[in-house]
């Protein structure tokens, strides 16, 4: 754990987030991310590194066709922007 609680995703990134949420039953009451910088079985998003910016960095999903700006608090899981992010939503929260 990073100590990150409700850390609020803006500049696309929500857009991106909300897509990917639509198939879950009820992610309003929260839901699992998992991420990493390789592909692992099951992963439903790919994002691409495209510039930094306001010490943040941009990042395309080409699948969703959008672009998502993620802040400096990704530094807490990576020491340096990731060429590429795979991740996966699921439902559920962490309790």
């Amino acid at each position: 754990e990073v100590g990150l609680v409700r850390e609020p995703f803006v500049s696309g990134a929500d857009v991106i987030i909300e897509e990917m949420v639509k198939p879950l039953e009820n992610p309003a009451d929260g839901f699992t991310l998992l991420f990493s910088t390789q592909p692992f079985p099951g992963f439903q998003l790919e994002l691409d590194w495209l510039r930094p910016e306001l010490g943040g960095n941009w990042y395309l999903s080409k699948s969703l066709d959008k672009e998502g700006w993620l802040c400096p608090a990704l530094f807490k899981y990576f020491e340096s922007a990731p060429p590429k992010i795979f991740a996966q939503f699921k439902e559920g929260k962490k309790s």
